[in-house]
């Protein structure tokens, strides 16, 4: 815990603390939420695929450009951890940081995940959440961040001196090791820091420590996206169950989470197109 307040407070300490707040990254010059291209592309949309992600632990899945996917609860509160990455290249993959900079802590529909540097394109957008009720609640706590991590075992170790092996960490490099025929130690750098789906968190108020709570996600509920690029996705379905209490535990009671893959309606997307590289990336040849 941080020590504070060693220092008196200098005379114009109220005068410091006065300014006012400014948005970093103004989003108005992005592209818009284009809400009746969704809908119409949703509208009579056929499921195509359906994977079953079991407790404990993680599978990998692949959905096509223009196509939408969903993750749902189908058994019980469970929270997942999901990683996302160009199909291509999985070089380019979700950028946790970059969207919680754009859109906040939390994301919701209308959203898009934000693809690394130097890539920096939206590669999924949020077309659907059956939680937006939530809200924030008044410990400052909502769903689907963009916060935490995701439960490893290093952490796990520091903080509780045990081996466990069934953090999403773990699971997600376990079911990406599976994927790309590779062995975890070539591609663990490649798992990054997820979407907490459906997971309920904030920071405290007097310390402003990461927390969870109990999630609000019920079966049938669900959190749908749009794949902007061709996706290679990974869930894992957290060994904290609801996270009410842990998020790397034996003990929790953890259900399987579902995803599910979507072929739209064709004539929807006729003047739909993946979005191009960043124009910095095009200009100066990053990638």
């Amino acid at each position: 815990m941080k020590i504070i307040n060693q220092n008196l407070e200098p005379s114009d300490a109220k005068e410091r603390r006065a300014s006012k707040p400014v948005i970093s990254y103004p989003i108005d010059n992005l592209p818009k939420y284009d809400s009746v291209l969704y809908e119409d592309a949703r509208d009579k949309m056929e499921l195509v695929e359906s994977i079953i992600i079991p407790p404990r632990d993680a599978k990998t899945f692949e959905v096509p450009a223009g196509h939408f996917f969903r993750i749902v609860s189908i058994d019980g509160p469970q929270v997942g951890d999901l990683n996302l990455w160009n199909k291509n290249n999985i070089n380019e993959h979700f950028f946790s940081g970059k969207t919680r900079a754009l859109y906040g802590t939390h994301v919701s529909t209308g959203d898009r995940l934000y693809s690394n540097l130097p890539f920096l394109r939206p590669i999924a957008t949020i077309t659907h959440d059956t939680l937006d009720w939530y809200g924030f609640d008044e410990d400052g706590g909502s769903v689907h961040d963009v916060i935490g991590t995701r439960c490893d075992p290093y952490t796990h170790k520091a903080l509780n001196d045990e081996d466990y092996h069934y953090c999403c960490h773990s699971n997600l490099c376990r079911a990406l090791s599976n994927q790309q025929d590779k062995v975890i130690s070539e591609i663990e750098a490649k798992v990054h820091d997820v979407l907490n789906v459906f997971m309920c968190t904030g920071f405290t108020k007097k310390t402003h420590q990461y927390f969870m709570k109990a999630s609000p996600v019920r079966p049938n509920d669900f959190i749908e996206f749009f794949a902007e690029i061709d996706l290679l996705g990974a869930l894992s379905a957290c060994p904290g169950g609801d996270c009410s209490s842990s998020h790397s535990s034996d003990s929790a009671k953890c259900f399987p989470l579902k995803v599910e893959i979507y072929k739209p309606k064709s004539s929807a997307l006729k003047q739909w197109a993946s979005p191009s590289l960043n124009k910095y990336s095009r200009n100066h040849g990053s990638t």
